[in-house]
């Protein structure tokens, strides 16, 4: 099996089956193919699982005649990995920087209890001397 890469390595494609699969814990080809918008073939879609789990993002296990495909990584996992991944290759490494960049967006728009949940992480932090 390939090294697992991150999810900010995949094609549009790729990303639109991996929400599928994260989203049903584990489906078939045809669950895929019948969930995500203006789908390719069939075939493509299973060629683009394979290529998923030759990546290291998908595995499968026999049900009957067919295959069920399930995450190797949580969602919480792959997007850790990927915001790590974003964070080095376009903010130097930056948590700070990437923050700021989110909050800048002129379609940013917070909540009350978000700022609040915010201020409690950037509380945390501060208490742990990180």
């Amino acid at each position: 099996m390939a090294r697992s890469s991150d999810l900010h390595h995949l094609s549009r494609r790729e990303r639109q089956i991996m929400d599928v699969v994260y989203a049903r814990g584990r489906c078939s080809v045809a669950d895929v193919h019948a969930a995500i918008p203006a789908p390719p073939s069939y075939s493509a879609v299973r060629t683009l699982m394979r290529i998923l789990e030759t990546k290291g993002h998908l595995r499968h296990e026999a049900d009957g005649v067919r295959y069920v495909y399930l995450p190797i990584r949580s969602r919480r996992d792959a997007g850790r990995s990927a915001v790590r991944g974003l964070l080095t290759t376009f903010f130097d490494g930056s948590a700070a920087r990437a923050v700021a960049a989110l909050l800048a967006e002129s379609d940013a728009r917070l909540t009350a209890e978000e700022i609040d949940q915010l201020r409690g992480l950037v509380e945390n932090l501060r208490k742990e001397g990180k």
